[in-house]
């Protein structure tokens, strides 16, 4: 019997899926989430992109494909990064690149990722579906549609909230994960925490300080938000100046803060910290280092274009200087933070090496490395309602995690140092993922602005 060549393709293909979703993992440690420690690994069984037992040896692994790891390779759950970003600027021009960030992203270890607020939500939307169909390999997007305010390049000022009922009807039943507010009034803003909470789906905000028609972080909790970006608000920031305006020599230490703190606290709603993503625009420091040639994923023509993007702004190092301290005291007083890096990229760095800079900084404000775990991990799954089926390596949710050499408890850069990738269960080679998209990131030329 003749098999064409295509058929027989699609064979090995389903045969590799096949063996690459049955693992049995050994050796090594692995992250226990609820206990924040590393566990000495006597099994992970893996079966059908799930976890089906864990630390326990298995009787008879013939059939499962065997992954050894060494007493100094470490284990743990997938990140998930609550801001990230895929858009990229070059010369001016904004897009979601969707060919290298996806696999950048994955071979970071970043296996979730709810992109922040989209520009191309439609493109970001095949994007998704082709990885979950396998026709594209990348980190799972947890879709967020397109930003609900001024942040989106098509918004209408003349907005209604009938229209923004529409608008999440819409997308809730193309299946994003949640929705991003960002330059919205304090209506429409209510009106759409309404209608996606009818969905059952979650509204996070980059807001304001009240100043003209923006929203207060406190305003939004009042009205049932699940998660405030970048700045706590409240009362120490007054509407009459902008968040910024305030935030620049905001004192970390008023009790003005600390009654805002507690608000979170009280109506559980999740801080993502977005720590580092100032800090790019200010004077630097170690966590802003180059660990690794990021610039070789970009075009050669993108690559020339964005020789000089270094921008220095004064407003945003002070920034970054007081939420180092904010977000050190909304931890100590028993917050919840999410892991956000906010860095759509102009070319000198690439998201997906973000996280590990952004864990860095949690770490270096005194937040202990095993809470900085939980926050890249366990508490992303939480705040998007996920947690039953990812953020810890439990029985019962689906594979994904990643190995290190180095334990992140002792050293939390030893993130960096990331070897292997099994998202639902299908292992990746890092160094492969990486070497496949290098050069593939932006335009080719100055007619390439799809």
């Amino acid at each position: 019997m003749k098999i064409r060549l295509s058929t027989l393709f699609l064979i090995l293909l389903l045969s590799f899926r096949l063996n690459a979703q049955d693992l049995y993992i050994t050796g090594g440690h692995y992250f226990d989430t609820d206990r924040g420690q590393m566990v000495e690994n006597q099994g992970i069984t893996i079966r059908s992109g799930k976890f089906i037992a864990i630390n326990k040896s298995l009787d008879n692994p013939e059939g499962y494909r065997q992954v050894s790891l060494s007493d100094d390779q470490y284990l743990l759950p997938g990140i998930f990064d609550l801001h990230a970003h895929y858009r990229v600027t070059f010369d001016g021009v904004r897009r979601d690149e969707v060919e290298a960030n996806p696999v950048i992203f994955l071979a970071n270890g970043v296996t979730s990722t709810f992109p922040g607020g989209e520009i191309e939500p439609e493109k970001m939307l095949e994007a998704r579906r082709k990885i979950n169909r396998g026709e594209k390999t990348g980190a799972r997007i947890h879709s967020s549609g397109p930003y609900f305010g001024t942040a989106f390049p098509a918004w209408d000022r003349g907005t209604t909230i009938q229209d923004i009922y529409d608008t999440v009807d819409k997308w809730a039943e193309l299946g994003v994960a949640g929705f991003k507010a960002k330059g919205i009034s304090p209506v429409l803003l209510k009106a759409l925490i309404e209608r996606a909470h009818l969905h059952g789906l979650t509204v996070t905000g980059h807001l304001g300080s009240g100043f003209r028609n923006t929203v207060n972080p406190r305003d939004a909790i009042l009205m049932g938000i699940d998660r405030i970006e970048h700045f706590l608000g409240g009362d120490a920031l007054p509407d009459t100046q902008s968040a910024y305006a305030s935030l620049q020599n905001l004192d970390p230490e008023t009790l003005l803060l600390d009654k805002q703190i507690d608000l979170f606290i009280a109506n559980n709603v999740y801080f993502d910290a977005t720590l580092t993503a100032y800090g790019y625009y200010g004077n630097r420091n170690q966590f802003y280092e180059h660990w690794h040639n990021e610039r070789k994923y970009l075009t050669p023509y993108a690559a020339k274009i964005t020789e000089d993007t270094r921008q220095e702004l004064g407003m945003f190092q002070k920034i970054f200087d007081v939420k180092r301290r904010t977000v050190k005291r909304y931890f100590d007083r028993g917050g919840q933070i999410t892991l956000g890096t906010d860095h759509p990229s102009v070319g000198e760095y690439i998201p997906g090496f973000s996280a590990h800079r952004e864990m860095e900084a949690l770490a270096s404000i005194g937040i202990p490395n095993r809470d900085v775990l939980r926050i890249a991990t366990i508490n992303g799954a939480r705040a998007l309602r996920l947690s039953d089926k990812l953020g810890s390596i439990h029985v019962g949710k689906l594979a994904d995690c990643f190995v290190v050499t180095g334990n992140p408890i002792d050293e939390i850069t030893n993130t960096r140092h990331v070897t292997t990738v099994v998202k639902g269960g299908v292992v990746y080679d890092a160094q492969a993922l990486l070497e496949s998209v290098e050069g593939k990131m932006g335009p080719v030329d100055e007619n390439d602005w799809k």
